[in-house]
């Protein structure tokens, strides 16, 4: 894949110092991707969602994650007759969007109905698939439970690692297992988890998590990591946390390494850089897509990149962008990142009067 042909082997010492010493930010271009608009741009069968994390299962075949999902047709530019699973997937085969092929999958109940491609083991609420990653032991992937939390809200209640053994057959006969994530807490005054990306350096897996805190009404979420050795991914008591410096037992002590960033994120190596590089929606929910940069997977962590200001939350009031992540293996060139984010209403009635909404959409990120 892109990003693993351009790793450096080391990192240079006068690149690192000049880092930590407040280098100036690098010189950014930002141009819309509308090649990788259309790819997902559809009038029937799978035909919007949220989410969006991209995961390489070899140099050509990319799967895609997706969180609630619209199914059914689009006419006149509305989805009419259409139906929401909490969760769906693709297989992208091909990195040049215009000559890339696309499948989508969900999941089917006994009798044929539309599911959900994830289904809780516990058959409590569902699933929204977060980041994953494949290793020699196969896929995993990073799978929040949702339940509801009243008639129109929910609440976060459980984190599972799911693991497919067997990713090269065709989703349709996947097997896949579920394992209660334990360094997880869900409380009132917030959240605290791992999967919100993940990133494979050297022989660990280094896993990002989001640590929120909820102070009169205002949420406000801190990078958190842990990291595992590659061939122990599902092997919870072998994860270290971060924490001041040094790579400790206790989640609960793992250190904030940055505020201001979402639940879902991306963190990947910008090879033309020789930097580490974490992209998101700015406070979660904003049309501020934002970049910070690392000499290291650890940090320090830079200021915050304005990298986009999302130009459809302007369309109408209710409007908002979030979801922002990078898609290293979408790149084809060293000096570049593929960006997608999402757009969606407060006002369900017209998220589903407008598809040009709720689907992901794209922007190139070129280094200079």
């Amino acid at each position: 894949m892109f990003a693993q042909k351009y790793i450096p082997k080391v990192l240079p010492l006068i690149l690192l110092l000049l880092f930590v010493a407040g280098m100036p930010p690098p010189d950014v271009a930002v141009e819309p991707a509308p090649q990788y608009d259309a790819l997902f741009q559809r009038k029937d069968g799978w035909t919007g969602a949220d989410g969006a994390y991209s995961v390489p299962l070899s140099d050509e075949v990319t799967l895609w994650l997706f969180g609630d999902t619209w199914i059914g047709p689009i006419r006149d530019g509305r989805h009419v007759n259409a139906r929401i699973v909490n969760n769906s997937i693709a297989l992208l085969a091909g990195q040049e969007p215009v000559r890339a092929r696309i499948s989508f999958f969900e999941g089917r109940t006994p009798d044929g109905r539309l599911a959900a491609f994830f289904e809780p083991a516990d058959g409590r609420g569902w699933f929204w698939p977060y980041h994953g990653i494949l290793t020699p032991e196969g896929l995993y992937i990073f799978l929040m439970q949702i339940d509801r939390a009243g008639v129109s809200d929910f609440r976060v209640i459980g984190s599972w690692l799911g693991h497919v053994p067997n990713p090269r057959d065709p989703p349709t006969q996947w097997r896949i297992r579920q394992t209660k994530i334990p360094w997880a807490q869900f409380t009132c005054s917030g959240d605290l988890f791992f999967g919100s990306a993940l990133l494979k350096d050297g022989n660990f897996i280094y896993i990002y998590g989001s640590d929120e805190e909820i102070i009169n009404g205002f949420h406000r979420k801190y990078m958190i990591l842990a990291r595992v050795t590659e061939s122990r991914l599902g092997e919870f008591d072998q994860w270290r946390f971060y924490t001041n410096g040094q790579w400790r037992p206790d989640f609960t002590a793992a250190s904030r390494l940055g505020g201001g960033l979402a639940n879902e994120y991306s963190v990947s190596l910008q090879p033309a850089l020789g930097k580490y590089i974490a992209v998101y929606t700015e406070d979660g929910i904003s049309g501020k897509i934002v970049a910070r940069l690392a000499p290291q997977p650890w940090g320090p962590w830079g200021a915050p990149l304005t990298l986009h200001q999302c130009p459809e939350a302007d369309w109408d009031p209710d409007y908002f962008c979030y979801a922002a992540k990078a898609h290293p293996a979408m790149a084809i060139r060293p000096n570049e990142l593929i960006v997608s984010y999402v757009v969606n209403s407060m006002d369900f009635e017209r998220m589903a009067a407008d598809a040009r909404i709720y689907r992901p959409r794209f922007i190139r990120v070129k280094f200079r």
